[in-house]
């Protein structure tokens, strides 16, 4: 089975870390603890150490551990760097680049999946700097647990505690399962040679200098997407309206405003792209007139005319490339009722490979949130994907778009 490396940061959950080593265990797994300093105030090394029966990393200093500049060792190795709890420092560390202890300089070079469960104070999970920095992590592809919610060890009540052990190692087993390819260094992954575009977030219309319409889409999946992918090997082409998330790391980005500028990005790339996923949520309308100035509020009520924007997706999926299975074409469905039926009518008439559904009416699921749950709708039948981060959503769509190219109706050599 797959060994794994569980990161033991300073907070009251470390001994819920004690039986997320054996719930691994007991899968099978071969699991190496590395303890910060700070958890080893809450925990002992020895106790890791007789249920793994192996010796605790406790300090990237210690006397002949650079003979084998150890964690560049491990880093190459390990199937999963786990890290249970994760504390805010340790999240702040990963999310800026930092490495100043065995845990952090591990999280640098590795290049396996990367899974972390957050516990903290309620005031410390909510606070700014820990969101941007969990939402910068979820951009590059870490996959998260989220917190639970209840009573605290400070006295308070709400969410923060880490995670209970079993869901931790589900979570766990989901990564292992989902993205078995992202433990290969980048550009070895199954999507070598191939060239791919996402598109991501809203799109915004303007409605004068200072109003637009909009939507709530936050560029989360789109951009998981693209991280994915460059995991993967692929030549990855990022076309995000207005968001906040940091770009992936090799992806070629092209910022975009509204639903025109998008189609335009997107028409003049797409007929050289081997797969097309549109992620993005394209505004339908768009106004006719955009005011020169701001509009100003009088008594009387405001009428705004709106025009249909161009089909994204449809054209594509009229490009003449299509007729002989390039671009894969991937589009996605937001929907708030009849989820999949409303998913397979878009996936015949946009002419599309796989649709993506999610019913976005839910408050834990699809528009700016960490997390999504999905129904992959194409030819063959719908496949529902569980409630899971979006990073592992990610992952499963593009096994299932690595299968679509594989397959003998759409063998066309890469870059074709």
């Amino acid at each position: 089975m797959a060994l794994i490396a569980l990161g033991v940061t300073g907070g009251i959950g470390a001994y819920k870390a004690v039986e997320i080593a054996r719930g691994l265990q007991k899968n099978g797994h071969d699991v190496v603890a590395v303890m910060t300093r700070a958890a080893r105030q809450f925990v002992g090394p020895l106790t890791f150490e007789a249920i793994t029966r192996h010796e605790v990393i406790t300090d990237q200093w210690a006397p002949g551990a650079n003979a084998d500049i150890e964690h560049i060792a491990l880093a190459s190795t390990i199937d999963l760097l786990l890290v249970a709890p994760a504390t805010a420092n340790t999240v702040a560390k990963f999310a800026n680049g930092l490495a100043d202890d065995f845990l952090s300089a591990l999280y640098i070079a590795t290049r396996a999946p990367v899974l972390i469960a957050p516990a903290m104070n309620t005031n410390m999970f909510e606070h700014p700097a820990v969101a941007r920095n969990l939402e910068t992590l979820i951009a590059r592809g870490v996959h998260v647990v989220d917190p639970g919610s209840g009573y605290l060890a400070c006295g308070w009540i709400g969410k923060g505690r880490l995670a209970e052990p079993e869901d931790v190692v589900a979570a766990a087993e989901q990564v292992l399962k989902a993205t078995p390819v992202s433990a290969k260094p980048l550009g070895e992954g199954g999507l070598t040679g191939r060239r791919l575009l996402v598109t991501a977030g809203p799109t915004y219309e303007d409605i004068d200098p200072v109003r637009y319409v909009g939507n709530r889409s936050s560029g989360r999946m789109g951009f998981a997407l693209a991280t994915e992918a460059l995991r993967r090997g692929a030549a990855v082409t990022l076309v995000t309206g207005p968001s906040h998330l940091p770009a992936p790391h090799g992806a070629d980005v092209v910022r975009v405003r509204s639903a025109a500028e998008m189609h335009g990005a997107v028409m003049t790339r797409a007929a050289a792209q081997d797969v097309v996923i549109m992620a993005a949520a394209v505004a339908d309308y768009t106004p006719v007139e955009k005011a020169p100035q701001k509009v100003k509020k009088t008594d009387a009520g405001l009428t705004i005319a709106l025009q249909r924007t161009k089909d994204i997706l449809g054209d594509v999926g009229r490009l003449p490339s299509r007729a002989h299975g390039r671009p894969v074409l991937v589009g996605f469905a937001a929907e708030t009722e009849d989820v999949v039926a409303h998913a397979r009518a878009k996936l015949d008439k946009k002419q599309a490979d796989l649709i993506v559904a999610n019913d976005v009416s839910r408050t834990d699921a699809g528009f700016d949130v960490d997390r999504n749950a999905v129904t992959l709708v194409s030819a063959a039948g719908a496949e529902d994907v569980p409630l899971q981060s979006k990073s592992t959503v990610a992952a499963r769509i593009l096994d299932r778009v690595e299968q679509i190219l594989a397959s003998p109706a759409s063998n066309v050599p890469a870059g074709a």
